[in-house]
């Protein structure tokens, strides 16, 4: 596996230092060496840390390189708003999650890590894109992981459709009123989301029914 390793390292070094010359040789106005030389910078630190056993450091290892790599994406194509901030977050708390291990079940960590990704994002929506509330989206999506922990877990799975319900059709409201507030369209998903809480009710009637009988 050493040779291995050894190998993938010249060999990246190599290809990354050939991109280099072939991007300043035919476009220095615009970095494109730095998409693959992303890519292939992961072979080498790959081999090696997956071959030790050592998840937690390659999971830090990929965290740092690709946030440096958006960083570098973000600023050498001239823009003036920060992009990279929008993807650096979830990357942390994959991380976190990972040298968490076992401990990242806990249904407080789902609550943390929820409350904080809602916390975060609600912040870039204020400070860098204020005309409209897109921190809805992702809030939405990361209530579902406390949501859908605690609720399997104990097995109340008619709580879960009751709550998953209620959940989404606030979604698809709050969504109507800040998108589209003269058009009432929201009513038709709500109204397919309904059918989940009464499929279950009936389905655990009807069992209830074949068990006493």
């Amino acid at each position: 596996m050493e040779h291995k390793i050894t190998f993938a390292t010249i060999g990246s070094a190599m290809s990354i230092l050939f991109l280099i010359i072939v991007n300043y040789l035919t476009s220095p106005g615009h970095l494109w060496f730095l998409y693959p030389s992303y890519v292939i910078i992961l072979w080498p630190m790959s081999l090696y840390f997956l071959s030790k056993n050592q998840y937690k450091f390659f999971a830090l290892f990929v965290g740092i390189v690709t946030i440096f790599f958006l960083v570098a994406a973000n600023y050498t194509n001239e823009s003036d708003h920060p992009w990279f901030l929008y993807a650096i977050f979830p990357i942390i708390l994959w991380v976190i999650l990972a040298f968490l291990g076992k401990n990242s079940k806990k249904l407080s960590v789902a609550f943390i890590g929820s409350a904080s990704t809602i916390l975060y994002y609600s912040v870039l929506n204020y400070y860098l894109s204020p005309g409209y509330p897109w921190a809805i989206y992702p809030a939405y999506v990361v209530l579902w992981w406390p949501i859908l922990l605690y609720f399997i877990r104990a097995k109340k799975y008619f709580g879960l459709s009751l709550f998953g319900t209620l959940l989404t059709s606030i979604f698809f409201i709050v969504v109507s009123v800040v998108s589209t507030p003269n058009v009432i369209w929201e009513v038709y998903p709500i109204f397919a989301v309904l059918w989940w809480p009464l499929s279950m009710y009936f389905y655990g009637a009807e069992k209830k029914k074949k068990v006493y009988n």
